[in-house]
């Protein structure tokens, strides 16, 4: 996504009561602002979590913290169901859409022109 939005892997983000640090995070240009202090909320297009032995987590706790915090986009990808589960439209600290897809390509809602397999995001 090079000049439009930086891909993080690994890297804390800053929240209200939080710094988690999710498996990637697609951010708003320029990087150079992330020199003095972490992506705010308003600076994350989405967060992707990779669950495997994180799954509950992921859908319990962090998801409670990202729509607190009004992330537009959060996925998790269930490695051991083979599904990407999308959630979407925070209010308060729930996500109002909640999708699961487990083959066919998608889209997010802040790149909708970018394309994913899901056979190859879901490692098929």
């Amino acid at each position: 996504m090079k000049g439009v939005a930086q891909i993080r892997d690994s890297h804390p983000i800053t929240l209200d009561n939080s710094e988690p640090e999710p498996d990637i995070a697609i951010v708003r240009l320029p990087e150079t602002i992330y020199r003095n202090h972490h992506p705010y909320s308003q600076d994350i297009y989405w967060l992707i979590e990779v669950s495997n032995k994180t799954l509950k987590k992921d859908l319990e706790e962090k998801i409670i913290t990202y729509a607190r915090n009004r992330i537009p986009e959060y996925w998790v990808i269930d490695l051991k169901n083979k599904k990407l589960i999308v959630h979407t439209e925070p209010h308060n600290s729930r996500y109002l859409q909640i999708i699961e897809f487990k083959s066919g390509t998608i889209t997010s809602q802040a790149f909708p022109k970018i394309k994913i397999n899901l056979e190859k995001l879901l490692l098929y």
